[in-house]
C-alpha cells in the first residue's frame, strides 16, 4: 500500500507540474520564466543529489560483496560473458531499429531549421571537443577511486570494486570479515532508499513545471511527428524486449513488470536513470533476482546497455542529415551503427551523454554537428522515453542472467 502511494503521489506530482509549467509560460513575462525554471528545477536537484550521494557506496558494497561471494574468477567470467551476450545483443537491435525507422519515416524532412537551439548547441559542441578515445578510457579507468566516487563515475568505480571483489576473494577467511561489513553496508544504504523516495514527487514536480514553463506546450506540436516516430521506436523497442524476456523469464515477467512500474515512472518524469538505480536493485532482489548477480549485472548495465539511447542515436544522427539534405548510403550508415555501438560505451557519466555522442558522431560523417541545435526542443521529452527504456532494459538483463545461471528465487512480496 505504501508503495502504490507513493506511485499515485508521482502521477499527481508529474500533472501538477504539466500544469502549473502551463500556467506559467502563458501568464507569465520571459524575465518570471527565466526565473521560474531554475527555481523549479531546485527540487529535482535537491532529489538527484540525495539519490546520488548513496550511488557510489551502495555500487561498491554490493559489487563487491556480489563477486566475493561469487567465488573464483571462473564464475565471474562465465556471468559476465552471459551479461556481454545480452549487452551487445540488445545495443545492436536498438541501433538497428532507429537506423530502420528514420530511413523508411524520414523525421529530419520535417524540422525547420529556424527551430534550432543554437545556444544549448554550442554548449554541446564545447563537450565534443574533448570527446576521443582517451578521454573515453578516462570514463573506464580511475586513477583514484576516491575521485571516481566523488564524481560518480559509475564505471570506474565498478572496475575497482571488480578488482576489490576478486581479491576479497582470495584472501579465504580474512576476506569474510570484509564482506560481512561490507553486506552491512549496502543494507543501511538501501534502507535509506526508502527515506530518499520520499522526495520523488518532488523531484518530478520540478523537473516537468521547470521544462513545461520554458518550452510550453507549442514545442510538441511543432515536433510533433518527430516524437511520433520516435515513440513507434521506443514501442517496438519495449515490445522485441519483452516479448524475449517473456520467452526467458516465462510467467515471472508480469511480476517483474509490476516491480520496476515505480523506477520506470520516476526515470521517465526526471530523464535520470541514476535516480532510480537504489531502488531498481532494491525492486529486483524482491522480485527474486538473486542479490549478487544484481551487484554484478546491474552496474554494468548503466554503463553498457543503455537500450533506448542507443536508438536515439542512430535516430537522432540520422535526422539531423535528412534536415540538412544530405543522403548517406547504406554503407555509410552501417559504418555510423558500429562507429555509435563503439563510442557509446562507458560514457554514462556525461552530462546529456546521447546528445555528445550524436554530435562527435556528426563531425565524424560530415553533418554539420551544430545541426543537433535543430533537435534541443524535442530532446527532454524524447530523453523521457530512452531513460525509462534503458531502466526496463537492465531490469530485463538482470533478470535474463539471473535466470540463465539457475538463480531466480521466488518472489519476496513484503
Amino acid at each position: 500500500m505504501k508503495k502504490n502511494r507513493l506511485t499515485l503521489y508521482i502521477l499527481i506530482a508529474m500533472l501538477l507540474g504539466i500544469g502549473v509549467g502551463y500556467l506559467v509560460h502563458e501568464n507569465s513575462s520571459p524575465t518570471f520564466i527565466a526565473a521560474f525554471a531554475p527555481k523549479a528545477n531546485l527540487l529535482t536537484t535537491i532529489f538527484l543529489r540525495l539519490v546520488q550521494m548513496i550511488i557510489a557506496p551502495l555500487v561498491f558494497s554490493t559489487l563487491v560483496v556480489g563477486i566475493a561471494k561469487l567465488g573464483d574468477l571462473k564464475t565471474v567470467g562465465r556471468v559476465g560473458g552471459k551479461a556481454l551476450l545480452w549487452f551487445i545483443s540488445a545495443s545492436f537491435t536498438s541501433l538497428l531499429l532507429g537506423l530502420l525507422l528514420v530511413n523508411i519515416f524520414k523525421p529530419g524532412t520535417g524540422i525547420h531549421l529556424t527551430a534550432a537551439d543554437t545556444g544549448g548547441a554550442k554548449d554541446l559542441l564545447g563537450k565534443t571537443q574533448s570527446f576521443s578515445l582517451d578521454t573515453f578510457v578516462s570514463h573506464v579507468f580511475p586513477k583514484s577511486i576516491i575521485e571516481a566516487m566523488a564524481t560518480n563515475e559509475i564505471l570506474q568505480i565498478v572496475i575497482f570494486s571488480i578488482f576489490f571483489g576478486i581479491a576479497t576473494a582470495a584472501l579465504g577467511n580474512t576476506g569474510k570479515i570484509i564482506i560481512k561489513v561490507l553486506d552491512a553496508v549496502a543494507q543501511v544504504i538501501l534502507k535509506m532508499v526508502g527515506y530518499i523516495m520520499g522526495f520523488a514527487p518532488l523531484g518530478v514536480f520540478g523537473a516537468i513545471a521547470a521544462v513545461i514553463a520554458t518550452n510550453g506546450l507549442e514545442v510538441f506540436r511543432f515536433y510533433s511527428l518527430y516524437l511520433l516516430y520516435f515513440m513507434l521506436g521506443i514501442f517496438l523497442l519495449w515490445a522485441l524486449l519483452l516479448i524475449v524476456g517473456a520467452m526467458i523469464l516465462k510467467n515471472r515477467l508480469p511480476a517483474l513488470v509490476r516491480r520496476i512500474v515505480q523506477p520506470l515512472i520516476i526515470a521517465f518524469s526526471t530523464t535520470s536513470s541514476e535516480a532510480v538505480f537504489p531502488k531498481l536493485t532494491e525492486e529486483l532482489e524482491r522480485f527474486g533476482c538473486n542479490n549478487k548477480i544484481v551487484a554484478f549485472i546491474l552496474p554494468l548495465g548503466y554503463s553498457f546497455n543503455l537500450d533506448g539511447s542507443m536508438m536515439y542515436m542512430t535516430f537522432a544522427s540520422l535526422a539531423i542529415a535528412q534536415a540538412y539534405g544530405i543522403h548517406l548510403d547504406i554503407g555509410t550508415q552501417l559504418t555510423m551503427l558500429i562507429v555509435l555501438m563503439l563510442t557509446s560505451k562507458g560514457i554514462a557519466g556525461v552530462p546529456r551523454a546521447s546528445l555528445v555522442v550524436v554530435t562527435a558522431t556528426c563531425a565524424m560523417f560530415n553533418i554539420p554537428p551544430e545541426g543537433i541545435a535543430l533537435i534541443l526542443p524535442i530532446d527532454h521529452f524524447c530523453d523521457m522515453f530512452r531513460t525509462a527504456t534503458n531502466v526496463l532494459g537492465n531490469a530485463l538483463a538482470t533478470s535474463v542472467v539471473s535466470k540463465w545461471e539457475g538463480a531466480m528465487e521466488l518472489e519476496n512480496t513484503a
